[in-house]
């Protein structure tokens, strides 16, 4: 099942797609639906009520809003690999995890605003995310599976030139969490429609040039050790966890300037079986009707 929270006019419904359409789940938000318990699917099932919207007549929203973001990374050794040649600042190793800004949240279509004042160095970063089922902590890896309420597509928006310096004092949150800098969606996939996390095509444009293409094989840590490992710090019902991305990012590239996001870039980050998370870089200028301040370096 594809779960959506999406607008009618005014109107903000939760859903589940069915072909061209969608149908409105008879709940609050999504993230009540995880919290009345698993399988989630099921209880979006007892939910489903009459009312159908062709998915064209919709604007989707971000599918949820977390508690929390845990974001992980360093869990694909060709990321870390492209990052050693290119001479990056740290070396970018499994276990990495810090929490990201839930008010940065956007969904499909939502843009980025490029905050030109602040970076010059903006990067995308295509990531599979776990939807966590049930709240939880401290529990096995064995049991970690229970807790994977869908997957989703995350797309990690990093200013480069900030994140240089921050892991200069061995951090990176800020150059991740700016405003709209954490886009997510188009839906949640339950994983009953995904058995095998671990062969799926990851796949990012920018303006329909293929930049990041992998397979979530390359992983080299699992989803329930990820979970697992990081279960002390406690779950919702309802979080999101990343689980880092592949290469082909930017900063990593035989020409980064060339590569880095400019106002009027088109970002597709697409994953087998979920779908396509598309959207749009836009100037501060053109979200906010003035000119960006002087450019001033963090």
């Amino acid at each position: 099942m594809k779960l959506a929270t999406f607008k009618v006019g005014s109107e903000e419904l939760v859903g589940a797609v069915d072909g061209n359409e969608i149908v409105a789940i008879d709940v609050p938000d999504m993230r009540t639906l995880f919290a009345l318990g698993t399988p989630v699917k099921a209880q979006a099932e007892k939910r489903m009520t009459n009312r159908r919207f062709k998915l064209a007549d919709v604007k989707l929203c971000a599918p949820i809003q977390p508690k929390k973001i845990f974001h992980t990374a360093g869990n694909y050794a060709e990321h870390a690999h492209e990052g050693d040649r290119s001479n990056w600042v740290a070396a970018i190793k499994p276990w990495i995890v810090f929490f990201q800004n839930v008010d940065a949240v956007i969904g499909p279509d939502d843009p980025v605003v490029y905050p030109q004042h602040l970076t010059k160095c903006l990067d995308y970063e295509l990531e599979l995310c776990v939807v966590l089922a049930k709240p939880g902590k401290f529990f096995t890896e064995k049991e970690a599976p229970d807790y994977i309420g869908g997957y989703v597509i995350f797309n990690d928006i990093t200013a480069r030139d900030i994140q240089r310096r921050e892991m200069e004092s061995a951090n990176f949150c800020f150059s991740k969490s700016i405003d709209t800098f954490c886009p997510f969606g188009p839906w949640i996939v339950t994983p009953d429609e995904i058995p095998d996390p671990y062969n799926l095509h990851l796949e990012l444009r920018v303006n329909g040039e293929k930049r990041q293409i992998s397979n979530s094989s390359h992983m080299s840590v699992t989803i329930p050790q990820l979970l697992s490992k990081f279960s002390p710090l406690g779950y919702n019902a309802g979080d999101i966890l990343t689980t880092g991305t592949v290469s082909g990012v930017a900063a990593f590239s035989k020409d980064p300037e060339a590569w880095y996001l400019k106002p009027g870039d088109v970002m597709e980050a697409e994953i087998e079986k979920i779908g396509v998370l598309r959207n749009k870089v836009i100037s501060w200028k053109d979200a906010y009707g003035v000119d960006a301040p002087e450019f001033q370096p963090f």
